[in-house]
């Protein structure tokens, strides 16, 4: 009869060799094999990510073929003001259309207007519009200008 090990004075029955199961304690550790191919994997998600992120920041950033600046403006009563602007074309016989606004003390824009500005033999023209805004304007100044004209804009 074999003996049966005695600690503090207990009996215990010797255990019988169970293989560690992943029910029990979460899944196999990954072979070298697997752990290489996610980390190129994951690599490559990242380089393809940040290709993205970059492609579309130089697309939105880039040097832009027209460039718009606030000249000056005149608030000319409590529901207009007038803003001169400043356009820079690389070509200037493609015409462009700039958005300029209105907006008020707290910077909220209350109105807007798109002005189309024709072909010219000079890079750079100085444009002057009247806003109108459903609030009393603080400032004018201009939105953004570009070379996709709305059809609404264009000659017939």
């Amino acid at each position: 009869m074999p003996a049966i090990p005695v600690t503090a004075g207990r009996h215990t029955a010797p255990m019988a060799e169970t293989p560690v199961t992943s029910s029990r304690y979460g899944r196999s550790p990954t072979t070298p094999v697997k752990r290489r191919r996610l980390t190129i994997a994951l690599t490559t998600l990242a380089v393809a990510a940040g290709a993205a992120v970059a492609g579309t920041t130089y697309q939105r950033f880039e040097g832009t073929a027209v460039e718009g600046k606030t000249g000056a403006f005149d608030v000319l009563d409590d529901q207009t003001v007038s803003v001169t602007i400043s356009v820079t074309r690389d070509d200037p016989a493609i015409p462009v259309v700039c958005i300029v606004r209105a907006r008020s003390h707290d910077g909220a824009e209350t109105g807007r207007r798109e002005i189309l500005i024709g072909p010219s033999e000079a890079k750079t023209v100085q444009v002057t519009a009247t806003v109108t805004s459903y609030r009393r304007p603080f400032v004018g100044d201009i939105y953004g200008c570009g070379t996709d004209i709305p059809r609404y804009l264009r000659a017939p």
